[in-house]
């Protein structure tokens, strides 16, 4: 509606001055500018049933505004209404390119000129269910100019949300669309800008469909970039040979696409006489991929004692780059490498939003990548940055995708740890990806070992360098006795010592190691209560004060000790009952607790704060026959759980839990 601008009438018999009364937009005919000799000065004519009104402004730029304004309306109100009734289809797909056209043209500077007929086309695919997957995609096709730029209605992100491994067809429009926006001037920030748009403004995307279907965009172009190598397979190993060595490889035709070279004695000295130009990099081809591989020592035994049973061995680990060989590369099309670069972009932008960083961790955490990619260094480099985002999330259903998504299968941990083929930092990332886990993970004593059988010597280098973490992941594995080989033993204590906070962390191990032969000497009470209002520290002084070895029975009821007091009690070799009533004990002490103590006998969590996060971690725990779960946060399934795991669990209180 048209609202009291100051008017002249042409009419001698009406006033001039303020409009009393409004115009609707479909009452105006027409709208002119006044152009002949004498008119009146910045004036604008409108047409409308009955006679025509003067709008006079203050300057020709306000004149302007009002006349593109008014011509926007009433363009905007015929295109409603042609398009509320559609008849033809062919007619209504010319109508929405002519809204668009006049929409990216118009001198109009305002988020509404490109929004109004978002609105428009998100109303007619709402009120027309019948409507083809062709006819969606050519009205998508038709609007995609207008999505650069502009937040898509609920009804245009419900089309982005639709299940792409169903539509295959859909998900290659948008991936061409992607593409189309990155040869744009502005380049990826046309890109960002559009990811920004299908995210949404707000701090939680609403569609949950979107990140998934970018994903697979983003999952297919990669994989188009090398499929000119995928293809040349055909006489290539398979994947389970090449995890498994590739031993027929003898009987396989000489020009082969894909080659592992293995370390032997042989093969070493026949390297130590290769000329300098031996150290160039590989450029590969689409008719020969070369895969240097480094086998040490330890690496052969595993190999050797894993002939004959079934478990996988580890793809990663035939990916591993030779001190003596230089880097991997892939040439690739200078088409390839802009695809490539444009959706490695999306997917660090996509690890830059933090309610999607879960779900796209999940996505990836399988590698869901071709070998090719794997072994191109330009890719594992680019990608390196997602990773960084994952280590560094302090949530754990993020930062836990960094491993392996089930036994015997290789994860990014293991790809990016020294050795493995992606890794370019000396360990930095690795150092990273420790730290965290450590952080978090309860099976603490299961993750030192899997480090102590295949990254100790990273480990021991880092330490060697001063990394805080590498030190305390090295303490930790002579505290818990990872490590049965002695001049191991003695090799890790040469590396703690050979640095400051090495050897400062070191001593105090050691006296650790002190107290607990003390702690841990038989003798003393069988049973102990600390009184009430007692806290963590009052627990490891009384702890450290005198012989615990016969201590069977703790009460900790009404103190005020948390979950950092697990680290004195996991030393109590006798301990069989434990009362935690009413304390701060939580989730993570529970971790700790369930790995070391699995004589444990008798528990009483009422009123604590722990989770299912926690509870599940006592499934370890088999000779529990006595659990208190009263007024915990215990959930229905976790309780069915743990009645299935727990064979001895005889006494039960789920009182005032979601399972009672």
């Amino acid at each position: 509606m048209v609202r009291s601008p100051q008017y002249i009438s042409n009419n001698t018999k009406q006033p001039t001055g303020y409009m009393e009364n409004s115009i609707s937009y479909s009452a105006i005919e027409d709208v002119q500018l006044l152009s002949w000799e004498n008119a009146p000065k910045y004036c604008l004519q409108l047409t409308i049933p009955g006679g025509t009104v003067l709008l006079q402004a203050a300057n020709s730029y306000l004149r302007d505004q009002w006349f593109h304004s008014l011509q926007w309306k009433k363009k905007i109100y015929k295109y409603k209404k042609v398009l509320s009734n559609p008849s033809r289809w062919e007619v209504v797909l010319k109508e929405i390119r002519t809204l668009v056209d006049m929409a990216l043209t118009s001198p109009l500077q305002d988020d509404s000129i490109h929004q109004a007929p978002l609105e428009i086309v998100s109303k007619l695919l709402s009120e027309n269910n019948n409507l083809t997957t062709q006819d969606h995609e050519s009205i998508i096709v038709a609007i995609a100019p207008l999505l650069e730029n502009n937040h898509p209605p609920p009804d245009l992100c419900e089309f982005f949300c639709k299940d792409f491994g169903k539509c295959p067809r859909l998900r290659l429009f948008t991936q061409e669309y992607i593409l189309s926006l990155n040869e744009l001037n502005a380049g990826m920030e046309v890109v960002k800008k559009f990811i920004h748009s299908m995210h949404g403004p707000t701090g939680q995307c609403p569609h949950p469909r979107v990140l998934p279907n970018l994903v697979a965009v983003c999952l297919a172009a990669i994989y188009s970039c090398y499929e000119e190598f995928i293809n040349s397979r055909d006489n290539s190993p398979s994947l389970k040979e090449i995890r498994n060595g590739c031993q027929q490889q003898c009987d396989r035709k000489p020009n082969l696409p894909l080659r592992l070279l293995h370390t032997s004695p042989d093969l070493v000295s026949q390297e130590a006489t290769l000329t300098e130009s031996r150290l160039k990099p590989v450029i590969v081809t689409s008719n020969e991929i070369h895969v240097e591989v480094e086998r040490n020592n330890t690496a052969n035994q595993k190999m050797t004692a894993g002939v004959g049973n079934d478990s996988e061995p580890n793809l990663i680990d035939c990916l591993m780059v030779s001190p003596t060989c230089s880097t991997m590369s892939i040439e690739l099309s200078a088409q390839a490498d802009r695809i490539l670069g444009c959706y490695v972009e999306i997917l660090k932008m996509l690890s830059d939003y933090d309610d999607w960083r879960p779900a796209l961790a999940s996505l990836l955490q399988p590698i869901p990548f071709p070998k090719e990619a794997l072994a191109h260094e330009k890719f594992t480099k680019e990608l390196k940055y997602v990773i960084q985002r994952f280590a560094e999330d302090p949530r754990q259903e993020v930062h836990s995708c960094l491993l392996s998504v089930r036994a015997g299968k290789d994860g990014w941990f293991q790809l990016y740890s020294p050795g493995g083929v992606a890794c370019d930092d000396d360990g930095e990332l690795f150092a990273s990806m420790v730290h965290i886990l450590m952080g978090s993970c309860y099976k603490t004593k299961k993750f030192l070992l899997s480090l102590a059988e295949n990254k100790l010597g990273p480990c021991m280098l880092l330490a060697l360098r001063g990394n805080q973490t590498m030190v305390e992941i090295l303490c930790l594995m002579l505290e818990y006795n990872i490590i049965d080989n002695n001049d191991t033993q003695l090799q890790i204590i040469s590396t703690l010592e050979s640095t400051d906070v090495g050897k400062r962390m070191y001593e105090q191990l050691c006296e650790r190691q002190r107290e607990l032969k003390e702690l841990q000497r038989k003798g003393g009470p069988t049973r102990l209560t600390l009184p009430s209002k007692s806290t963590d520290a009052d627990l490891a002084r009384l702890l450290s004060s005198g012989s615990f070895g016969n201590l069977e029975n703790l009460s900790l009821a009404f103190t005020n000790v948390t979950s950092a007091c697990a680290e004195h009690l996991i030393k109590l070799p006798s301990l069989k009952q434990l009362n935690l009533w009413s304390t701060q004990f939580g989730d993570a002490g529970l971790r700790l607790l369930s790995e070391h103590l699995t004589m444990l006998q008798v528990l009483n969590l009422c009123e604590t704060p722990v989770t299912d996060a926690g509870l599940l971690a006592l499934s370890s725990m088999k000779s529990l026959c006595s659990l208190n779960m009263n007024s915990t946060k215990l959930s229905a399934d976790t309780y069915e759980d743990l009645k299935a795991k727990l064979p001895n669990l005889k006494e039960v209180d789920v009182r005032y839990t979601e399972a009672w």
